[in-house]
């Protein structure tokens, strides 16, 4: 071979091989999913409306008029009538747009849809456990579905995650125990959205550790009211010392106060909150929203 020609095919190799690769990269770029915003809006109490993946999904549904229930008995301010604060928009509004509903115990102040028609009865609706479906079912719900460790709902990953709501002391007395139940957190997942952690109604525990540890969400729901009962120490959720311990746990994440300001028991407040965040110099990682405000990530 001539070393003209020589070159030459050096040169339409290394040609090919470029625009091979220049290719594959193409492939691999066009492969992953397109991101997909996440929008949180807190509605009132722990209800927030989450629009994951193109799905709407309403979180543990309160939606009485201000004062329409006495305060729960045995608890902070029992005197008190719930809610606290009126719904910051019309109920259909709330419930605009809905694809689905998640009720993570059934509590008062997490579900009241058996006492008013608001909540479509045929409208999907997921649980922790049999019990819970049970009762909602009985409320006329026709379409009740437990949540299981990986639950797909519509291209959205659901996975339910534990906690203990309330310390190790109010548990070991059985009636305390009946009357605080289990709350459930949910994992929400899939491609090209971030993941988001909700909490739910429990105190720190290794649980939560846990699921930071496996799924390594990106948007973290606290409900941080530091709702207390009377003759204990101890909150029964999460206050502002978790707030601070979860910006340390979980480095990458936004961390979202919900749960505040509602409710006969809760004792934080959100301005309290604000001041601790402030003092502790981490006001980029924290979210405190004001009943109606709209977040995206």
């Amino acid at each position: 071979m001539k070393p003209m020609n020589t070159m030459r095919a050096i040169t339409l190799l290394l040609g090919l091989a470029v625009g091979s690769t220049l290719a594959q990269g193409a492939t691999d770029t066009t492969a992953q999913p397109d991101p997909q915003p996440v929008q949180i809006q807190q509605i009132r109490n722990a209800t927030a409306k989450i629009n994951y993946a193109g799905k709407t999904f309403l979180l543990d549904p309160l939606l009485a008029k201000k004062g329409e229930y006495p305060g729960f008995p045995g608890t902070f301010h029992s005197e008190r009538r719930n809610p606290l604060v009126d719904l910051p928009m019309p109920v259909t509004e709330v419930m605009k747009g809905v694809d689905a509903v998640i009720v993570s115990h059934t509590h008062l102040d997490h579900w009241d849809g058996g006492h008013h028609n608001f909540i479509p009865k045929d409208i999907p609706l997921f649980v922790q456990h049999a019990a819970d479906a049970k009762l909602i079912r009985d409320q006329g719900f026709k379409d009740v579905r437990i949540l299981e460790e990986d639950t797909v709902f519509e291209g959205v990953h659901l996975t339910k995650t534990g906690g203990q709501h309330g310390s190790d002391q109010m548990f070991s007395n059985h009636q305390v125990a009946a009357l605080l139940e289990q709350a459930m957190g949910i994992v929400f997942q899939a491609p090209g959205a971030k993941t988001v952690y909700v909490v739910g109604d429990t105190i720190w525990r290794t649980e939560v550790d846990q699921t930071l540890a496996k799924f390594k969400p990106e948007v973290i729901v606290l409900n941080a009211g530091d709702a207390r009962l009377v003759g204990f120490t101890g909150s029964i959720i999460m206050g502002k010392d978790d707030v601070l311990h979860a910006v340390q746990a979980a480095p990458n994440a936004t961390i979202i106060a919900s749960h505040m300001e509602a409710i006969n028991h809760m004792t934080l407040s959100r301005k309290e909150l604000r001041d601790f965040v402030k003092q502790h110099g981490i006001q980029e990682r924290i979210r405190i929203p004001a009943d109606g405000e709209t977040m995206k990530f």
